[in-house]
């Protein structure tokens, strides 16, 4: 990273003292995305240090409060982000406090959690809150201390001047908020080799919030005079509600009502459904298994996993109706007598999110009285919680300035939260019951009702010449549309590995419409097309006879950027970096023991670099052990150590125990998983040693949340090649005969 290199945003001088907003008593910054500058193009209002709408705020006890502005679901966002302010204010960490913001775009922009996008999207601009606050402090320092400002420095909370004279952040908070605002050009960043908070590992600032049981989650939302609320609906998706027995379930102990609600008909906001109302959760669960409803399935989902199968079956021998790119000769290769062609057939399953918090969300609709208009308030854990005003108007008219949503705690979403129809279902409950009401889902519901990974099935074709090269490549992708357009999850392009790196390739899809739901699944597509290419390669590199990491590094080709200046494009020589760093990590080319084996991939998505080597050994009833996976990691520089590595583990964790057991099939429209007892997760004990090496490169920093995921899969369907021969082309491991 440069030294003083200077920001480079859309921003202009004029937008960014817009952005600024001071306040009497102490150091206030906000941050206005342009595209949120209102009408009038006023400033932001100063406020008093009790209201949360700034970024920054220094109180004159020296307390340094921090506003973390994204959706917290365990990534470590709301870490994170605080350390770059505080690294570039110079402050002390113990001095810092960080407080969830509200949910207000004309203050913090665009407040959302999803891609593995939230640090790269906002890396500049908390440098740029942090350094504005510094040089402000400095000025301040400057008129009391009646000294030069390029005498001063600011570290440990403190503006330190070369002779040893200093004065706290907090002694300079009021003079601070005075000074004028630096022009956004002049702004400089610190060295790398002067952090002293970013690269470090520092404890998620919530940690013992949730270790003693304080942090409040969306389910643990309390409303005065609330109501509980459970929402049932068809089990074939997009069944409609004709009548139910709500007599019998209103004289239930509890039950204050129940009614059918018709909804609008779209899966991603409010379907038919019967809801239950009552004086407990405990009381709403218990009437729903008294339940009995008559369903009109007349356009409802018919999908069936069999017949998906079998139709992917029939297009097996088929090269794809979409061509989505041709390049060289390659029927020209496969037609060569002198090379060898291996061709091979790939299948994935749907999966589900499981989130550890099932859906939930608080709502309560207020009628508007005396010619007010209605308004809702809702508390929700959501990965998207800028989209509910929006969602929330188009359903029941109420003016998107009058949807209050309260940020949550999120206890998981991996693309899941990024779909809010549990906040519809909440806010209409509330609208019919005329009270506050808490809907929480059942975790039924929650595998039943879920937007799922996208399952799929995959043709492979590659030529290799008579020294082992890879010299031609042919993909057919099998993918999933709904209504016409593909599904999250199963788009494929030209820009996949490793397409891009050959001179003969041809690649084509043939798209399946389902009635299905499916929706962002951590590393949407990326963490089944990585299974297919990954497991593939290995398969060609024992074909030719030669070692899978030099067969992967040749393909891998020279060092080359696809794009340059594009993060998002893959970079071939920080991928050859990740390769060698993994298998030299992981002891490449040691000799295990008989029924062990390694395994190595890599995958390049979501602007991050991966490699990973998995060591697993297999016994002769074939129960499977994964004993470590080795990964390295190329995302630019690590701002926190500590929430980057349990990121990484975490990722390396989800991706085995998804490829070990589980598997959502449908039949008639209906999901036949329910729960846990046939959805299994992975047990603590069958969880492997996860050994992360970073690359602490120049790059811009870019998210961890997703990309570790996807090489888990193929690298541990190569170990268990290398300990067994059984080669994996297909999840759950359980299909294949393994167990854990």
């Amino acid at each position: 990273m440069n030294s003083h290199k200077k920001a480079s945003t859309g921003m202009n001088r004029r937008e960014f003292l817009k952005a600024t907003s001071l306040a009497g008593g102490g150091l206030m910054l906000s941050f206005t995305v342009p595209a949120y500058v209102t009408a009038a193009d006023q400033p932001a209002t100063a406020v008093s240090s009790g209201e949360l709408n700034a970024f920054v705020k220094i109180s004159s006890d020296g307390t340094i409060t921090i506003f973390a502005s994204n959706p917290e679901m365990g990534q470590g966002v709301s870490t994170a982000l605080p350390m770059v302010i505080a690294e570039e204010m110079g402050a002390k960490w113990e001095d810092v406090v960080v407080e969830v913001a509200p949910i207000d775009s004309a203050r913090f922009g665009r407040q959302s959690a999803g891609g593995s996008t939230t640090v790269m999207r906002n890396f500049n601009r908390m440098r740029q809150m942090g350094a504005s606050a510094r040089e402000m402090l400095i000025g301040a320092a400057a008129e009391s201390m009646e000294r030069p400002r390029e005498e001063l420095k600011a570290r440990n909370s403190e503006i330190i001047h070369v002779s040893g004279d200093k004065m706290t952040f907090g002694q300079l908070a009021v003079l601070a908020a005075k000074q004028p605002v630096p022009d956004l050009d002049d702004l400089t960043f610190k060295d790398a080799d002067d952090y002293t908070i970013i690269g470090t590992s520092v404890a998620s600032v919530d940690n013992m919030l949730i270790a003693t049981g304080v942090a409040s989650f969306g389910i643990d939302a309390v409303e005065p005079d609330m109501l509980y609320a459970a929402f049932y609906k068809c089990p074939a998706i997009g069944g409609k509600a004709v009548s139910a027995n709500l007599a019998e379930i209103k004289r239930l102990p509890g039950v204050t009502d129940a009614f059918i609600v018709d909804g609008n008909g779209k899966v991603t906001e409010l379907l038919s459904g019967v809801a239950i109302v009552g004086d407990s959760t405990w009381a709403v669960f218990n009437a729903r298994q008294h339940l009995k409803v008559n369903w009109n399935e007349d356009g409802a989902s018919t999908d069936s996993w069999t017949e998906l199968v079998a139709t992917a079956g029939q297009l097996r021998q088929n090269t794809g109706k979409d061509v989505i790119t041709q390049k060289g000769d390659v029927d020209g290769e496969f037609a060569n007598d002198l090379n060898k062609v291996v061709e091979a057939h790939y299948a994935y399953p749907f999966v589900a999110h499981i989130c550890m918090e099932p859906m939930n969300a608080t709502a309560s609709y207020i009628a508007g009285k005396n010619g007010e208009k209605d308004r809702i308030e809702l508390a929700v854990p959501t990965q998207a919680p800028q989209r509910i005003p929006r969602l929330l108007n188009s359903l029941f008219g109420v003016q998107e300035d009058r949807v209050v949503v309260h940020q949550t705690r999120l206890g998981g979403g991996f693309g899941r939260r990024a779909i809010q129809e549990y906040a519809c279902e909440a806010a209409e409950v509330s609208r019919r019951v005329g009270k506050p009401i808490k809907l929480t889902w059942t975790r039924e519901d929650d595998v039943q009702h879920d937007f799922y990974r996208v399952g799929g099935f995959q043709n492979v074709k590659a030529a290799l010449n008579k020294k082992g090269q890879l010299v031609a490549w042919d993909q057919h992708f099998i993918g999933m549309t709904r209504s016409g357009r593909a599904v999250s999850g199963s788009r494929f392009g030209a820009t996949e590995f490793p397409l891009l790196n050959l001179g003969n390739a041809r690649a084509a899809k043939t798209m399946i419409d389902i009635g299905t739901p499916c929706g962002p699944w951590r590393a949407p597509g990326s963490n089944t097309h990585a299974f297919v290419v990954q497991s593939f390669i290995h398969e060609l590199a024992i074909a030719a006879g030669r070692d899978h990491l030099e067969f992967l590094l040749e393909i891998t080709g020279e060092p080359r950027w696809f794009n340059p200046g594009n993060v998002r494009s893959l970079n071939t020589g920080r991928a050859a970096d990740v390769i060698r760093l993994a298998a030299r990590e992981a002891g490449w080319g040691q000799q295990l023991a008989e029924g062990s084996g390694l395994g190595l991939a890599f995958h390049f998505s979501h602007a991050a670099h991966i490699a990973e080597v998995a060591e697993v050994s297999v016994d002769r009833n074939r129960k499977l052990v994964l004993r470590r996976v080795t990964v390295a990691v190329d995302i630019g520089p690590i701002i926190n150590m500590s929430g980057a590595t349990t990121q990484v583990q975490g990722a390396v964790i989800d991706g085995y125990s998804t490829m070990v057991g589980q598997k959502i099939t449908m039949e008639k429209g209906r999901i036949q998983q329910s729960n846990f007892n046939d959805y299994p997760v992975l047990r603590i004990p069958n969880a492997p040693e996860v050994d992360v090496h970073f690359i602490q490169s120049d790059n811009r920093p870019t998210g961890i949340g997703e990309p570790a995921l996807p090489p888990l899969a193929p690298a541990v369907g190569n170990a268990i090649f290398a300990a067994t021969g059984h080669r994996v082309r297909s999840m759950p491991l359980t299909d294949e005969g393994f167990t854990v």
